[in-house]
């Protein structure tokens, strides 16, 4: 079996219980591997006169940091089972060593040293304190996981460019302007973010620390603050305006942020859709906070809720379904969709169409789900027949001089129409929003060309407003 043991950070650091076993394995002419020559703790093993190899060669011929540790773990488990593997510092926490673990399924003895950790808590000053260390090696997959909390350190900044990539992430989280330590050696210093790729010196000693900041003192942002900040705008001594507001109060609000939103898309601004995503954002934290105060669910319900929903629902992605297409995923979800809500019937889904949703939109979602019944047109052509004869009650309607039934009739005309564009494949909601915005600026251009040749536009004729709609039509093509 490999045995790892860990040299610790300084020279005789290593430990009564890894000496004990280093002189064993040197009797027995076990081959002993250290991972690097260039650390302080290195020197125990000068001093102990034992013949040994290092494995500095491995970082020359690795491509990349991501590649290092399966290298050095390759090449310590190619010299056999009977290898003996230094590393500086704590074993458990070398990369080289976690990579040997899943190459070896665990099959190895371990005999831990001082935590290089350690002297790097004493010089940020986080002595007494909870704090996150992790190795810039690993740097990225914890904070793709959501596991990097202030106060940190961030180790094993060993190379000015692999800095420059720590810089960068770190600057994302927390501001490239964050003032951070930086630590190398016996040495520490204030420097900013931005200046971590900057420094003279970058080895195995080299690191950066960054306290905790004040919520008021943040650069970065970050869910979980937006919430401090809604609690605190909701606390006693908070605003007046959002302590009195009620999750019915403030419902209309999220329609107007979503309204807000699709028009900044529309717009193509990518400044204003950060905006205002991010107002729609604030609705959402809103009522979570307030349904935390009556103890009803609270913000990490809502996020468990949405993502048991991807997953359940995307049993091609997550499960044994299949689907080849867009129209095969859609499928797939509505079918967990209504397994999820007990949704026996179709009728039970077609019901479950939110009422508040804006007519046209509301009316294609309707005929979709009705339609997954098996009640629908065979094509759109067959839908435009049943508009025309919806066209024909209008006018019957209208001619008997019955408003009511007219209104009706009316309605039922634009369902049709609705009808008609769905089973072309079209989104009917953005296709009248969108036809009205041609209106509008057509509209504005006729009336322009009938003032600017002196025209009163309350007196033109039919066919004179049909002249200038035609040039204004043609003007924005």
């Amino acid at each position: 079996m490999i045995t790892v043991i860990g040299l610790g950070v300084e020279k005789g650091d290593l430990t009564k219980r890894g000496e004990a076993a280093l002189l064993q394995a040197v009797k027995s002419g076990r081959p002993i591997l250290v991972r690097t020559a260039n650390t302080r703790s290195y020197q125990t093993i000068l001093e102990m006169n034992m013949k040994h190899e290092c494995l500095d060669c491995v970082y020359e011929s690795s491509r990349n940091f991501a590649t290092l540790a399966k290298n050095l773990a390759r090449a310590v488990a190619e010299r056999g089972d009977d290898a003996v593997y230094l590393v500086d510092g704590a074993a458990t926490e070398d990369n080289s060593v976690k990579a040997l673990l899943k190459r070896m399924r665990g099959k190895l003895e371990i005999i831990d040293g001082v935590s290089k950790t350690t002297a790097l808590v004493r010089a940020a000053g986080f002595v007494g304190c909870s704090y996150t260390a992790v190795s810039a090696y690993e740097l990225a997959e914890k904070a793709q996981a959501g596991n990097l909390n202030l106060p940190l350190i961030v180790y094993d900044l060993d190379d000015r460019g692999f800095a420059g990539d720590v810089k960068l992430l770190l600057g994302d989280l927390f501001g490239e302007e964050t003032a951070v330590k930086y630590l190398s050696g016996d040495k520490a210093k204030k420097i900013y973010l931005y200046e971590l790729d900057r420094q003279k010196t970058y080895d195995y000693t080299t690191a950066v620390a960054i306290e905790e900041v004040e919520l008021l003192q943040k650069q970065r942002f970050t869910m979980e603050d937006l919430k401090e900040i809604v609690h605190r705008l909701r606390a006693p001594n908070g605003c007046p305006w959002d302590r009195v507001q009620t999750n019915d109060s403030i419902k209309m609000s999220a329609v107007e942020e979503a309204y807000e939103l699709v028009d900044a898309i529309d717009q193509d601004d990518d400044e204003k859709i950060m905006e205002e995503a991010g107002d729609l954002a604030l609705q959402v934290i809103f009522h979570a906070v307030m349904k935390e105060e009556m103890g009803a669910f609270n913000l990490t319900d809502i996020l468990t809720g949405v993502c048991q929903k991807l997953i359940s629902r995307h049993t091609h992605v997550f499960g044994d379904d299949k689907a080849t297409d867009g129209a095969s995923a859609l499928s797939v979800w509505e079918k967990n969709k209504m397994t999820e809500k007990n949704q026996v019937t179709f009728a039970d889904s077609v019901n479950d169409v939110p009422h508040c949703f804006p007519a046209a939109m509301r009316a294609q979602k309707v005929g979709k789900r009705a339609s997954k019944g098996g009640m629908d047109f065979a094509t759109a052509e067959d839908a435009a027949e049943h508009l025309k004869g919806e066209l024909a009650e209008f006018f019957e309607a209208v001619a008997s001089g019955n408003h009511e039934e007219a209104e009706k009739e009316i309605g039922d005309v634009l369902f049709a129409a609705v009808n008609v564009g769905r089973k072309a494949g079209c989104d009917c909601e953005k296709a009248l929003k969108e036809s009205t915005d041609r209106f509008a600026a057509r509209f504005t251009q006729a009336e322009a060309l009938a003032l600017a040749e002196g025209k009163v536009v309350t007196e033109l004729s039919p066919e004179e407003w049909d002249g200038y709609y035609r040039k204004a039509k043609q003007a924005l093509k």
